[in-house]
């Protein structure tokens, strides 16, 4: 597929776009996306299955392509584990943002557990702010949403214009499932968190992650008994009314 100059943000030409994207590999996928971009590409991932593949993929036709994660400064222990084992199994690093309010002074401002009072406002805080300074002056960035995660997400396109962040927002792997990810980490030796092995299938703050039984939805740990399935960075997924609005 020829680079594109000039890509559709929306209506049917957008449409068409996505429909032969979908006819192309991963890794054809992700090397157009690179030769499309160059180095205004950015992947920003929590180390999560999907995330995990992609960064492998994506390192082979970009070496050099850009890594970043949001700190929320409420990462488990194991997720710090993984962190430093991907950037010593690649050879890479991966840039950190997070807010600018240590947890300390977030308590002082807004009180105690915000995270369990006010979850929308705590992620706004620690994830959606941090990402906003993460993409600036960014073209497209790559996430780690798949269609099959949950209800919200069964939609997510391969490539779409983000409203609030000014630039393409790229979904490498909406079309694949939880066993095709799993199947490529265990055949290729990904690093992956070992919480994975704990029953916890999509791993967030430690506040707000819960392990799951076999069978339950992907999500289903997040956040449990309250009325929220999105962390905000992943705006469009969210109802309008949430401040705040998050697998990467």
């Amino acid at each position: 597929m020829p680079i594109a100059t000039s890509l559709p943000k929306s209506g049917a030409a957008l449409d068409t776009l996505n429909r032969q994207l979908e006819e192309l590999s991963l890794e054809d996928f992700l090397r157009w996306s690179a030769d499309t971009f160059g180095d205004r590409l950015v992947q920003v991932t929590s180390f999560g299955p999907t995330g995990m593949v992609i960064l492998d993929h994506l390192l082979r036709v970009a070496p050099a392509a850009r890594i970043v994660t949001i700190d929320t400064q409420f990462l488990f222990p194991e997720t710090y584990a993984v962190w430093e084992e991907v950037e010593r199994h690649y050879g890479i690093r991966v840039e950190a943002f997070g807010s600018q309010l240590s947890p300390q002074a977030q308590e002082e401002i807004y009180g105690p557990r915000l995270w369990d009072l006010e979850p929308d406002a705590c992620c706004y805080e620690r994830k959606v702010r941090p990402l906003e300074a993460a993409l600036a002056g960014q073209a497209a960035w790559i996430t780690g949403l798949r269609r099959d995660q949950s209800s919200t997400r069964a939609q997510v396109p391969l490539l779409s214009w983000d409203l609030r962040n000014n630039l393409f927002k790229l979904s490498p792997l909406a079309g694949w499932t939880r066993d095709d990810v799993w199947s490529y980490i265990r055949a290729n030796r990904v690093p992956y968190n070992r919480l994975h092995d704990q029953g916890y299938a999509s791993i967030g703050c430690t506040h707000c992650t819960r392990p799951v039984s076999n069978g339950a939805q992907e999500r289903a740990g997040r956040w449990a008994g309250k009325m929220k399935t999105e962390c905000g960075l992943h705006w469009q997924l969210v109802p309008q009314s949430r401040p705040g609005g998050c697998a990467v």
